[in-house]
């Protein structure tokens, strides 16, 4: 969600049973790359960002899912530095506005917008809407890629919209993301609990395996 909430991973080409090969997390908001050092320090690799690859293309999410964003920043990006290269796309569907924001969930309050705009948008589009009517999901898109070599993993989070933004960890649309089964919202919850049950986690978990399996053989 929004250009802070891209990213990209990019493993370094050492021997795939090396301890310690590079991770490069290809995102500029650090609060995102805080979060995927946490879901992905079990990993054993030197997690860098993508201020280590300043040559590193921007790529236009054009595509019309999230799986379709995913791929072809994966794609073009491996393509670009010949590394095995992890990309993702993910974004928030309120049911009561027929999935929207969806994939524009980045640029749903304009290019330049910070979380709080777009918080302050969806809230001013569901003003009045009853508890029941409040249904959302995130749903987060990871594409893992080597050159021609593709693999795609997703992840849901199902949740309410709250009433008003609540709680100060997280960032995007987490304080008013509410999950029902604790009655708080992600940015009220914290990391510890989020990074369990989150969209981003869920897919997360699929691709460690992919990458697990790249370490030992280094083939997807």
């Amino acid at each position: 969600m929004g250009n802070a909430h891209r990213l990209y991973i990019l493993v370094g080409d050492a021997h795939p049973t090396t301890m310690n090969q590079d991770l490069v997390v290809a995102t500029r908001n650090k609060k995102k790359l805080i979060e995927l050092r946490e879901l992905l320090i079990d990993l054993e690799f030197n997690i860098m960002s993508l201020g280590d690859f300043p040559d590193a293309p921007e790529v236009s999410e054009d595509m019309d899912t999230f799986e379709g964003n995913a791929i072809k920043k994966a794609s073009q990006i491996s393509k670009a530095t010949g590394r095995l290269t992890l990309a993702d796309d993910s974004g928030l569907e309120i049911d009561f506005l027929n999935g929207k924001p969806g994939i524009h969930s980045a640029r749903f309050a304009g290019e330049n917008a910070t979380d709080a705009d777009r918080n302050k948008k969806v809230l001013a589009l569901m003003e009045g809407v009853p508890q029941d009517q409040r249904k959302v999901r995130f749903r987060c898109a990871i594409a893992i890629a080597k050159g021609e070599s593709i693999k795609v993993v997703t992840g849901v989070c199902e949740g309410e919209i709250a009433l008003t933004p609540k709680g100060d960890h997280g960032f995007g649309y987490d304080p008013i993301f509410i999950i029902p089964s604790y009655i708080k919202t992600f940015a009220e919850l914290g990391s510890e609990i989020k990074n369990q049950i989150s969209h981003r986690a869920i897919a997360l978990r699929k691709a460690k395996d992919i990458l697990i399996k790249y370490r030992q053989t280094g083939k997807l």
